[in-house]
């Protein structure tokens, strides 16, 4: 079988979209650190629409921080990748629907010549660093949004100005560079699930700019800009079998295709330094203020996600489609969107919050997805504060009832026994995964109670200042009881019930 490329691209199906447009008069206006699925299936594919439609400066060069993979599989596809929209016919059969995105033109590996990615980052025709680096790539301090001094790869960075890892210490060493070229100021702008995330990517990188050079740091406050953007579409992990069907579909070898729901979400503040595409041909919407739309973001996707995740996996049930087909998760967090989350967003005009609750149920029920629950069950002790933590403070500070969200907190705290109710042993994959683990095995492993509950409620970098906090600690001891003696199915049934209160 032939492997996708620019000569092979002629030769697909025609039900295959494909780029119309000259691949050799692209740009290169984007620079993106952490290309994995996501930015391939969401930004990608909102860019691939404003340089079809015929602006030719926005070509990405991709960066990957840690491991060659993806530059290896897409450098023979010419940067070419095949997105694979996949949902349910009306009779419930999956389906899909594949477009060839073209906008890719280059891959970095940073480990292998960081030089490279500062200077594609100073090049002149760049206008836009994007990041998709998740939660943990920021290497701050999850409680209080602080870039952390002390973590080791920002330590290195501080050090070795020419070899830097970590995100923060590549853009500022590439701006660094791009200022004393005369290059203009650039606009930086997360896509990652944190609340207000352009301001967390501002402060950090002003944090560390202050520590190597005050008039670069100036600058950067100055003249580049940090919009906040909400980002939302599900992107599970491309698995062999998705590889295969893929190619078969081509009738071309794809190595490296992404996967994708129909359903697309991005609102972004339109505050740029340099121009920008025009993402709304792909879906976006330019606002005045993204944080409304973070906080419905985070708090009704990514919370209930991870709600629902942490209870599938210990309960056995392994995708999110199989695991929302359960009536006591699916009552459950319906029940957790309408009764805990709801209350506590801002207003939206326009939004109907019944249908988008509707529709995320929906979202959820994908079967043509096979999203793992283990895949979101990732990266706990990062993504907690952001998803769960807020909202559980929200209702804490007004003295509502918390029972199905410290449900969610109940499932992610026994998940870290590493075992599920069918024996099953898995790994913590969490940067905090050794401390807290242990955490685990010393407290609640030895049975649930005020002491126990209250020694993991006193992990700071989680939990922050919600340590001690009586009314937490009241609603999370008989959730965890529950979860430990009859498992995740039985509880949700006491919890849908109206039992299990503290």
């Amino acid at each position: 079988m032939n492997r996708l490329n620019d000569t092979t691209l002629a030769a697909l199906p025609a039900s295959v979209a494909r780029p119309a447009y000259d691949r050799r008069a692209l740009k290169t206006g984007i620079v993106h650190l952490g290309i994995g699925a996501f930015m391939r299936a969401h930004m990608a594919a909102a860019t691939e629409a404003a340089i079809a439609a015929g602006d030719l400066r926005w070509g990405i060069t991709g960066v990957s921080l840690r491991q060659p993979d993806t530059r290896d599989a897409l450098a023979p596809q010419d940067g070419l990748y095949t997105l694979a929209i996949r949902d349910a016919a009306p009779q419930g059969q999956p389906r899909q629907r594949l477009q060839v995105i073209g906008a890719v033109l280059r891959m970095l590996v940073a480990p292998e010549n960081p030089q490279e990615v500062l200077d594609a980052i100073a090049a002149p025709d760049t206008r836009i660093v994007s990041l998709t680096v998740t939660e943990k790539g920021y290497c701050h301090d999850p409680a209080t949004g602080t870039l952390r001094l002390d973590h080791p790869d920002i330590v290195h960075d501080l050090a070795h100005p020419k070899t830097p890892r970590s995100a923060v210490g590549m853009l500022v060493y590439g701006l660094q560079l791009r200022h004393t070229l005369g290059h203009g100021p650039l606009t930086l702008m997360s896509l990652d699930n944190l609340p207000a995330n352009g301001r967390v990517l501002r402060a950090a990188v002003l944090r560390f700019a202050e520590e190597i050079d005050s008039k670069l740091s100036l600058w950067i406050e100055r003249l580049c800009c940090f919009p906040c953007s909400m980002v939302d579409r599900i992107v599970p992990k491309t698995t062999d079998a998705d590889r295969a069907a893929v190619s078969a579909a081509l009738v071309c070898a794809d190595a490296w295709p992404v996967l994708g729901e129909p359903f697309f979400d991005w609102a972004i503040e339109d505050e740029f330094a340099a121009d920008r595409p025009d993402w709304t041909l792909g879906g976006a919407r330019f606002v005045p203020d993204a944080e409304p739309f973070e906080k419905l973001k985070l708090r009704m996707v990514n919370g209930t996600h991870s709600s629902l995740a942490y209870l599938g996996a210990m309960a056995g049930w392994q995708t999110v489609d199989k695991a929302i087909a359960q009536p006591t998760l699916h009552t459950h967090i319906e029940a957790l969107m309408r009764d805990e989350i709801e209350p506590t967003l801002p207003a939206l005009p326009g939004l109907d919050v019944a249908a988008y609750r509707h529709n995320l149920l929906a979202r959820y029920a994908n079967p043509a997805l096979a999203h793992r629950t283990h895949q979101i069950a990732m990266d706990g002790s990062q993504k907690l504060p952001q998803r769960l933590l807020g909202t559980l403070r929200d209702r804490l500070a007004r003295e509502l009832p918390v029972t199905r969200m410290a449900l969610g907190l109940a499932a992610w705290m026994h998940f870290l026994r590493g075992v599920d109710e069918q024996g099953q042993t898995y790994r913590i994959d969490d940067p905090h995964a050794e401390a807290l683990c242990t955490l685990y095995q010393q407290n609640l492993g030895k049975g649930v109670n005020t002491q126990s509950v209250d020694a993991m409620l006193a992990y700071a970098p989680v939990f922050g200042d919600l340590a001690g906090n009586a009314t937490l600690t009241a609603a999370l001891i008989p959730l965890l009881q529950s979860l430990q003696t009859v498992g995740v199915a039985a509880t949700l049934e006491a919890v849908n019930r109206g039992e299990l209160t503290a």
